[in-house]
């Protein structure tokens, strides 16, 4: 009696025509499927920032992945394919957090051949260098691609409320007013962003000579 087959894998590596290697579907991946667990060394953040401190200030290659407050999954040590899933504006997939371990899911259908990616939302601090956008820029060709793999910048609470205004009748000024100065909050530092339910986040090593 023969054997059956075993399943052909879900997806394979291979180079990638937005950056370096990427992550490719063999077959079809349906919307909500969990597609692999980013594996790695999971360290501090100060022992992540250690490792990477001599990196070269325009290298944008990050494998690390903030878990918490805590914990940082370093995907370039002991780790498996998923360090090799692209950033992209427009993604066919999503990370989660479960128990501690980080996975990526399908969020739509997936057709085969189809490169697989997530938003990285890698948050920006205070003291990153003048040409961090340039640095990380995002050529993942999707129709609205902000040209970055950071989290798009807020916009100062005096420009949102001028556009607030501008679109809204007189009679509601106030109103609009409000809503800009509650949109206009900023977002704290990667590590003090992160909440008990917030998605995991692609983390950028911290490098000599930097701001704490």
């Amino acid at each position: 009696m023969k054997k059956r087959a075993s399943r052909q894998p879900l997806f394979e590596v291979r180079h990638s025509p937005i950056h370096g290697y990427g992550v490719f579907a063999l077959r079809r991946i349906r919307k909500g499927t969990t597609v692999t667990e980013y594996l790695g060394d999971r360290v501090t953040h100060e022992e992540a920032d250690a490792r990477y401190e001599d990196k070269a200030p325009n290298d944008n290659h990050t494998f690390l992945f903030t878990v918490d407050s805590k914990t940082v999954i370093d995907g370039g040590v002991g780790g498996n394919d998923a360090r090799f899933i692209n950033h992209g504006c427009d993604p066919n997939c999503e990370s989660t957090t479960q128990n501690k371990r980080i996975y990526v899911e399908a969020i739509r259908t997936i057709q085969p051949g189809e490169e697989l990616a997530y938003d990285y939302q890698i948050q920006r601090d205070p003291d990153d260098p003048a040409n961090v956008d340039e640095i990380l820029a995002c050529r993942c060709g999707a129709a609205k691609c902000r040209g970055s793999m950071l989290v798009a910048r807020k916009a100062t609470r005096a420009a949102v409320r001028n556009k607030v205004a501008a679109k809204a009748p007189k009679k509601s000024a106030k109103k609009s007013t409000n809503r800009a100065r509650s949109a206009g909050r900023t977002v704290g530092s990667r590590r003090a962003a992160m909440r008990r339910d917030a998605p995991p986040l692609v983390r950028v090593a911290k490098r000599r000579g930097a701001a704490p």
